[in-house]
């Protein structure tokens, strides 16, 4: 451990000190605007309209659309891994279930919104990272710190949202992919968009299949196989008003272990249509109806069970431009439904609840001083009433140097397991939102051609929902989550660096113990070269140990991996790419499960541990 403790922190110093060098190098950049462009991406998340990074007021991530191919991740949430302020748990690798942590915050006090539309599953309220398709997607936002106030439950570690194409002026524009590689994997893609007359559109499909690695030592190859189709449509009209559609599925299976051979079955879908309207020059107005779906056919030696999570959701939103200030306000209606869904033959004693939602925020510009203010409040068939607010203030300091301080208040809303599930003594229909407050102070340094940026917080977590003795969901824990986080970025003469150092403090204040499997440091450093036809790149990420258990007796060890990436332009529209993640052969686990064992009627620990080293060659066709 303390190995990967120096390790991790020798290339924090190295990655972190070789950044300045883009300082020096800026009069030799041959185009410091367009880098500026890059590390100073415009996000929507933050402040659900359009603000550059420096602008934001928040702790924020973006992962554009070069780096998703330069890395060429199989799962969002290895997209995710590592990134500033992000842990990523996972039950082994290709679509196995994983847990993304935001600031300590627990997988399902985290928001996952896929160009707007929330996806998860209602009754276990996380969503299925592992089940999306990075190739579906452009970019990446991830804003770290409560959202309630913007986007209502379960906003309370942060919001990541993930942005389709849209489709690019000009006539068709092809892409194909074709690659193989480790555990017999295959990867193929395909998409055409374009833009003509005012009409946007975007047509993707993705196949993935692999004889998967074991999930646990000595054990039984596990494998996977997701197919994912997107549509994109949109059109604007001469006087600003556009209409447009989204549909996004996937579908397929994982194999996994549960005390012998076990399968899911899944789907992941979203579906939307749209309409947006200028009602004055000054007054823009949009409404979405949106349908997204998660479901899940369980066959374990066991037991079986089937999950059918669908949300409806109607949202209404209006911005008011004003001189240097907006103003944003709407309301939202949405429905989750169980379905049929059941475990064991058993259903749900509820399978329907409703939440209705109104919002308003004010971002205004008095430079140097800046503010962001926001109210929400949500009435829940289920849970009752929860308002939820935020302010953030910045001052830029010059024109280079940005202070911020914010305080945010949310709620993570029970799920159905919590509340309904039909095991008897295994839920609890009486439970209270869990709710959080929120303290951050920041600064960020906007250069030509590179970015820092440092912050601080703290999250004071109420009636956080745990299991008492008899493994039922009750209102008694409280949680403390501090932390830090410093990240920092450069684009100079061919080079890219990005690098994230993150300090976790995540206390159960009951006993003092950490949150189960959450890492306290975490470091992530990206280089990459571009050579001419040729390029090269490799991210190295690195954690401390964590512990699989609320009593912290169960201890995994903190991990190092390399993943190195090469890439060569062979023709026009022709490329081709190598990985090889993984490239140390590093056997590491970020999370324990256990087995029964009929002969001593005991529980066995086991680790769940990720594949080894794997190669992937693929080639592309296309812009």
């Amino acid at each position: 451990m303390k190995t990967i403790n120096h390790a991790a922190q020798g290339l924090a110093v190295f990655g972190l000190a070789a950044l300045p060098l883009a300082v020096h190098a800026q009069s030799n950049t041959a185009d410091p605007a367009s880098a500026a462009v890059e590390l100073n991406p415009m996000v929507v998340t933050a402040a659900l309209a359009p603000r550059t990074a420096d602008q934001s007021l928040s702790s924020v991530t973006v992962i554009d659309e070069a780096a998703l191919r330069r890395q060429d991740p199989v799962s969002v949430a290895e997209a995710l891994r590592g990134q500033p302020g992000v842990d990523v748990t996972t039950q082994g690798s290709f679509g196995k279930q994983s847990s993304v942590f935001i600031r300590g915050t627990g997988s399902n006090a985290n928001v996952l919104l896929i160009d707007g539309i929330r996806l998860r599953a209602a009754t276990t309220g996380a969503a299925a990272w592992e089940f999306l398709d990075p190739r579906m997607f452009e970019r990446a936002e991830i804003v770290r710190g409560p959202r309630g106030s913007l986007y209502g439950a379960d906003a309370v570690g942060g919001v990541v949202q993930l942005f389709t194409p849209q489709g690019e002026e000009g006539g068709p524009r092809p892409r194909i992919s074709v690659g193989g590689g480790s555990f017999e994997s295959q990867r193929v893609s395909a998409s055409l968009s374009g833009a003509e007359g005012g009409t946007r559109y975007h047509v993707a499909a993705s196949r993935f299949d692999t004889e998967g690695a074991p999930v646990r030592r000595d054990g039984d190859d596990k494998g996977y196989d997701n197919t994912t189709g997107l549509v994109r449509l949109s059109h604007t009209f001469e006087g600003r008003a556009e209409v447009g559609m989204l549909a996004l599925r996937g579908r397929g299976s994982t194999e996994f272990d549960a005390s012998g051979p076990a399968e899911d079955d899944f789907i992941q879908q979203v579906a939307a249509v749209y309409a947006q309207a200028p009602v004055t020059d000054l007054w823009t107005s949009r409404v979405t109806l949106s349908d997204a779906r998660d479901e899940r056919d369980t066959v374990a030696p066991t037991y079986r069970s089937r999950f059918e999570t669908r949300t409806r959701t109607a949202h209404w939103q209006n911005t008011l431009a004003l001189g240097p200030h907006e103003v944003v306000f709407g309301a939202e209606y949405s429905e989750d439904d169980l379905g049929d869904s059941q475990t064991s033959g058993l259903a749900f004693k509820e399978e329907r609840r409703d939440n209705r939602a109104v919002f308003a925020q004010g971002l205004l510009d008095f430079q140097p001083l800046t503010t962001q203010l926001s109210l929400r409040h949500d009435d829940n068939q289920a849970f009752g009433e929860e308002l939820t607010g935020s302010l953030a203030l910045g001052y830029a300091l010059d024109g280079r140097h940005t202070l911020r301080a914010s305080y945010g208040t949310a709620f993570r809303a029970p799920t159905f397991n919590e509340l309904y599930f039909p095991f008897a003594g295994s839920s609890n229909p009486e439970l209270e939102a869990e709710t959080s407050g929120t303290l951050e102070l920041g600064v960020r340094g906007q250069h030509d051609a590179w970015y820092w940026d440092l912050a601080a917080y703290q999250t004071e977590v109420d009636d956080l929902i745990a299991l008492d003795a008899s493994f039922r969901p009750v209102n008694v824990n409280e949680a403390r989550i501090r932390g830090a986080e410093l990240s920092a970025g450069a684009e100079l003469e061919g080079w890219t660096l990005g690098a994230a150092l993150t300090y976790t403090d995540p206390e159960d204040r009951e006993t003092g113990n950490r949150l189960a499997r959450r890492a306290s440091q975490g470091l992530r450093f990206d280089i990459d070269r571009e050579l001419g036809e040729w390029s090269l790149g490799a991210s190295w990420v690195a954690q401390n140990h964590r512990y699989n258990d609320s009593a912290n007796q169960q201890r995994l060890a903190g991990y190092g991996i390399v993943n190195l990436r090469a890439g060569w332009d062979f023709a026009p529209m022709w490329s081709a790419r190598l990985t090889l993640d993984n490239a140390l052969d590093k056997d590491y686990a970020t999370a324990r499960g256990t087995e029964f064992d009929p002969e001593t009627f005991a529980s066995i620990p086991f680790d769940y541990v990720n594949a080894g080293r794997a190669a992937f060659v693929s080639v592309h066709f296309g812009p």
